[in-house]
């Protein structure tokens, strides 16, 4: 095996590079028979043709190749446990996610080695699966559970990055990231960002005409939760042509952190004597996408559905000597949250950041009424409410003594993450409730909180839940001697965590939301008196120091 896969992003940041065309288009034009497939019960099942067929998978690969591509996509699009599972092949998922790597990888070596100057790539094709998480289809764990074997049997069949395609739902994206990365870098989240055995990433959304993911994200959310994770590839593929992903290029063009990838179709498909015909030409389809390099710094291009070899072909010349350049570098983390359906930013202009909480039980007594009666549709109206009346954000605690803080907390999550649209910040201090709520969240939400109280290891815990879900954190100056009430204690407690969280975990600290905490100042007790002064100087020297992070008051 030649080793490329340290090449593919170094190129990337030099000229575009040029992904293959539609597998599935060019399989049609074999007219394969069930008998190609193994059977009557297998027709339909191109992962299938891996085992039957090599010789067809292997030709469509050399063909892109000597059409100009630099990479190829594997054979694997439906290959987890979940899709394989509807032909009864679920326990075939990592053997034929290998298979599919190794014939693709056999073609690339071959052409490097002829070329070694235009080394060939291999991609470790992911599809979305049959199934919504966030309509409640199939949950986070069965998604994560199901990618596992079909990732580790594309990296063991020698793949140079691993492309999460045509993703319709956020939440599904972040199952896939997950076991991608567990399959990775087993050993744990703290060492994403610096492990040396993480292939590339390359994730792909699917924006529909009405110009949203399937579930309703708009590009902005869906850019917001996926730069949340270590991911070296952000872009989209299928369901439009060039034509109709422009917007949502150029915004991934002025907001995204990493690299920017468009394989779109050959148009918007049409119907034509009861099969589908895809309008775009090469010479149209080549001539609109190049223009997305040149105008829009996008590295990686290629095609999707309708695009044979003369598109890929056409493509490859008309980007031949383009540098996929954009104007300014773009910053590794964006300041944002997200709800489902769009991105709301941490630093919101004019400030403040608006937090709200009547969906606390610790402080809404109508809401813990609600919860008693289990009444979710009032519970829905009530979160609704606090959007129109001004919030950026939404609280919600279930913490009530004598009910079920995780039951509670899931059925509030999965009604709220497809009805409301301002992002959730999920509030408890049990381990358990926070994971169980993140497991139903589809977009980039905030955890609050972390404090020092139970130790170091609480804090490991929390900070690995954090980059598990991508989430923002709410940092609290508590240690084990309880809350800090002076402005030097605040900051050195502050400091403290810090240390924990951004060198040792690895958040990122943009992410952190430092609260300095609120005491009540008319109780009569001497020793809150200056508590006021103490929490604004803490904010002041906190910001002093390290100030990249944010501060809340509640």
């Amino acid at each position: 095996m030649i080793k490329t896969r340290s090449k593919f992003l170094e190129i990337a940041k030099e000229r575009g590079i040029i992904f293959d065309g539609a597998m599935g288009t060019s399989l049609f034009a074999y007219d394969l028979s069930a008998q190609d497939y193994g059977g009557d019960e297998f027709e339909g099942c191109p992962e299938q043709l891996n085992f039957t067929r090599p010789d067809i998978i292997q030709e469509i690969h050399s063909k892109f190749f000597e059409a100009g591509a630099d990479v190829v996509e594997t054979n694997s699009f439906g290959a987890s446990r979940l899709v394989m599972g509807e032909y009864g092949l679920e326990e075939k998922s990592y053997e034929v996610s290998k298979l599919a790597a190794s014939l693709a990888r056999e073609v690339a070596d071959k052409f490097t080695q002829e070329n070694p100057e235009k080394p060939r790539f291999v991609a470790g094709s992911i599809g979305p699966g049959t199934k919504l998480a966030s309509l409640g289809n199939v949950s986070f764990d069965e998604l994560y559970e199901s990618y596992k074997p079909q990732i580790q049997g594309l990296i063991d069949g020698g793949v140079d990055l691993l492309l999460i395609e045509t993703c319709q739902d956020p939440l599904q994206i972040k199952a896939c990231l997950n076991a991608c990365l567990d399959v990775m870098v087993p050993e744990g989240p703290a060492h994403w960002n610096k492990s040396e055995s993480k292939l590339p990433i390359q994730v792909q959304v699917t924006v529909e005409t009405m110009g949203t993911l399937l579930v309703g994200s708009d590009i902005g959310s869906a850019l917001t939760t996926i730069a949340a994770y270590p991911v070296d590839v952000i872009g989209m593929n299928c369901a439009t042509g060039p034509a109709e992903m422009r917007e949502h290029i150029q915004y991934l063009s002025e907001e995204s952190p990493a690299l920017i990838s468009c394989l779109p179709n050959a148009g918007i498909p049409e119907n034509v004597g009861g099969h589908a015909h895809f309008p775009l030409d090469p010479q149209q389809f080549s001539t609109q996408l190049s223009r997305f390099v040149d105008e829009f710094g996008v590295s990686v291009v290629g095609g999707c559905c309708g695009t044979t070899y003369e598109h890929i072909r056409q493509l490859a010349d008309a980007c031949a000597t383009k540098e996929a350049h954009r104007e300014e570098a773009k910053d590794e983390v964006i300041e944002s949250v997200s709800s489902i359906y769009n991105s709301v930013p941490m630093l919101m202009e004019p400030r403040p950041l608006i937090v709200g909480e009547r969906t606390n039980a610790n402080g809404s007594k109508l809401f813990r009424n609600l919860l008693g009666e289990e009444d979710y549709d009032a519970i829905v109206d009530l979160a609704k409410e606090q959007v129109a009346e001004g919030s950026h954000v939404l609280d919600v605690c279930t913490a009530y003594v004598g009910r079920d803080e995780t039951k509670d907390m899931v059925e509030v999550i999965k009604r709220i993450n497809t009805q409301v649209n301002i992002p959730i910040m999920v509030d408890s201090t049990e381990y358990p409730v926070l994971e169980a709520a993140l497991k139903h969240i589809s977009a980039k939400a905030i955890i609050n909180s972390v404090n020092l109280e139970d130790g170091e290891e609480r804090v490991a815990q929390i900070a690995a839940l954090a980059k598990r879900f991508g989430a923002a954190l709410v940092v609290l100056t508590i240690d084990e001697d309880g809350m800090a009430k002076t402005a030097e204690k605040k900051l050195e407690v502050a400091s403290r965590l810090y240390d924990l969280l951004v060198n040792e975990h690895g958040i990122d600290p943009r992410n952190l939301i430092y609260d300095t905490l609120t005491f009540t100042l008319a109780s009569g007790d001497e020793e809150m008196r200056n508590a006021g002064i103490e929490t604004i100087n803490a904010i002041k020297m906190i910001k002093e120091k390290y100030p990249e992070v944010k501060t809340i008051l509640g």
